[in-house]
């Protein structure tokens, strides 16, 4: 899968060793969502490293937040891609999620044993407002990054308004968004201006000289044999586990349908992982996969290790499998403990999720790189990012409703707009007590996103054990 068989990648000056330990360290430093970690990769790469500018960076994000998937990993792909080709992109991509994985795994073992236990229930009591903050957080990042002017927020706040109430599909949003980019470029030039959308990063203060120019060409063939080979060897690695899952397990078993569920999300949910956890949220509990609340606690366990946000698939499919033990071989003879049935459904989740994320980039890339000083894309791309606000922002109302509500919410429809509204009478006080201070000591201590969760679990504690010895008196 060489990219450039004939002619020589522009030399930065890298070597390739230590690009997989920056990628190890991006890797075990990458908490707290994709806010975070893009955070984190522009500190690295732009600031530190200096591998490439802000604009190939900025670039790169933008098509990353047009891809289904999670945007971070996807974002530091591309970067590996830029700077080794394929083995860049390999190593780049497998050493974000591999830190992930195996905290993942390990927290769903204990977890599935474990949960109902107080003190495990106490820590998510604790764990969940935190998560609620660090959401809000992701949001008003995002936004002073996204959102400059009054164009880039009215195009936030009708993607709020279509997803929130009026339950548009989110792909719907995108070709909605990418049209009035390449649209409002041709006739308001000076609104839809690309760059504008990230004029208020205020992340880079000084020119700086990437190792990678911004003006090297790469050397990338984008011809229609390429494209087709590259798809082909790219569905096998994404689509052939899966068809062997489902022959070992059987085609009608949960593993084998979970990973056809996540591979439909892989290509379905476009806006990054708090797009897929929404997908994902509506789908699992029904299924029968998770109990009420227990997406949050998968959630909370993606906030606190490293990786991606979307790791949270992957307890979602430990659970899934683990509930309902595969059995091995045609006649469904050997019964898989519940155990190794979820470790296998998680590595499944995993493997579907993530593969097809792997494609995105290496068929999409060469073309990108070719129309980066392209004007309309640039502009279609700022109003993509900026529409994904919104959904971020309805997708947190989500979470606090669930959060701090034991009822939820409730719909109240009226004629195509559905407005949920939470069940007051079940508001949890505890929960809003937590939800406010981790606010305060995300928004005003500078903490590390980890020290907040932690402390926010060891006050949980507390809060349950108080709540525990008044309902102890009341009796």
């Amino acid at each position: 899968m060489s990219d450039a068989p004939t002619h020589a990648w522009p030399c930065h000056g890298v070597a390739f060793r230590e690009a997989v330990r920056t990628w190890a360290y991006v890797g075990l430093l990458s908490f707290g969502g994709p806010a975070a970690q893009i955070a984190v990769m522009h500190r690295v790469v732009v600031d530190e490293k200096r591998w490439i500018g802000e604009e190939r960076f900025l670039h790169a994000l933008n098509y990353c937040m047009l891809l289904p998937g999670p945007e971070a990993m996807q974002l530091a792909t591309y970067i590996g891609w830029l700077m080794h080709r394929t083995r860049g992109a390999l190593v780049a991509g497998l050493l974000f999620i591999l830190p992930g994985f195996i905290c993942m795994m390990a927290l769903s073992v204990v977890y599935a044993l474990y949960h109902q236990t107080p003190i495990v229930a106490a820590l998510f009591y604790g764990i969940k407002p935190a998560v609620l903050a660090i959401v809000v957080q992701a949001v008003i990042r995002i936004g002073r990054r996204a959102l400059p002017d009054r164009a880039m927020l009215g195009i936030a706040g009708a993607s709020f308004v279509a997803t929130f109430i009026f339950r548009v599909p989110f792909p719907v949003l995108i070709l909605g968004a990418i049209a009035l980019g390449l649209g409002g470029s041709g006739l308001w030039p000076e609104t839809f201006k690309p760059g504008k959308l990230h004029a208020k990063t205020g992340v880079h203060s000084e020119p700086i000289s990437p190792l990678l120019s911004d003006d090297a060409v790469l050397p990338v063939s984008r011809s229609l044999w390429r494209t087709l080979r590259v798809a082909a060897i790219w569905l096998a690695i994404w689509l052939v586990p899966l068809a062997l899952a489902g022959a070992a397990f059987g085609f009608r078993s949960t593993v084998f349908e979970s990973g056809v569920f996540f591979s439909k999300a892989a290509v379905v949910t476009f806006g990054g992982a708090y797009a897929v956890l929404g997908y994902v949220a509506q789908h699992a509990p029904n299924a029968g996969w998770l109990l009420p609340g227990e997406m949050l606690d998968g959630l909370g366990m993606a906030e606190t290790t490293p990786g991606p946000l979307i790791m949270v698939l992957q307890f979602v499919g430990f659970m899934a499998s683990y509930r309902s033990p595969a059995t091995l071989g045609s006649g469904g003879m050997i019964e898989l403990s519940p155990m190794w049935s979820g470790v296998v459904g998680a590595a499944l989740a995993t493997w579907t999720t993530f593969a097809p994320c792997f494609m995105w980039i290496f068929l999409g890339a060469p073309y990108m790189e070719h129309l980066r000083h392209n004007r309309r894309i640039g502009a279609a791309l700022a109003c993509v990012t900026a529409a994904v606000v919104g959904v971020i922002l309805s997708l947190s109302l989500w979470f606090a409703m669930n959060t701090l509500f034991a009822s939820g919410a409730s719909d109240l429809r009226f004629g195509p707009a559905t407005i949920p509204v939470p069940i007051w009478r079940s508001f949890d006080i505890g929960s809003g007590f937590l939800a406010l201070f981790a606010a305060f000591i995300a928004f005003r201590s500078k903490w590390s996103l980890i020290r907040v969760v932690g402390i926010c679990a060891g006050v949980g504690v507390l809060v349950w054990l108080l709540r525990l010895s008044l309902l102890w008196n009341v009796d």
